[in-house]
């Protein structure tokens, strides 16, 4: 027999189903860009809540993701589709154990 969720549980539970439900939305509606703009959206929020913390490094690593995400675009129009992939691959991996939180 399981025991009933406590509330931190429930809540968490609660934001894990909110984000999965919102991003599918944003799929449906407007398709990959669409569910681009909402992790965009909720990255910018998360990094805002992280400088008013005092963890402005925040804003210097988002930087540095766009830039690396640039910069495999780029390789990958050149001709040079292997870092992309594995970009794309390794984020997958890191998602799937650590998916993000509200």
């Amino acid at each position: 027999m399981t025991r009933p969720l406590t509330t931190a549980e429930r809540s968490a539970q609660q934001r894990d189903a909110w984000l999965e439900n919102e991003a599918k939305k944003a799929r449906e509606t407007r398709g990959e860009k669409g569910q681009m703009e909402f992790w965009l959206r909720l990255a910018r929020g998360r990094i805002a809540r992280e400088v008013k913390n005092g963890r402005g490094d925040a804003v210097y690593g988002f930087a540095q993701i766009c830039r690396l995400v640039i910069s495999v675009l780029d390789l990958r129009a050149a001709g040079d589709p292997r870092l992309y992939q594995d970009l794309v691959r390794y984020a997958e991996q890191v998602l799937e154990r650590h998916p993000p939180q509200r």
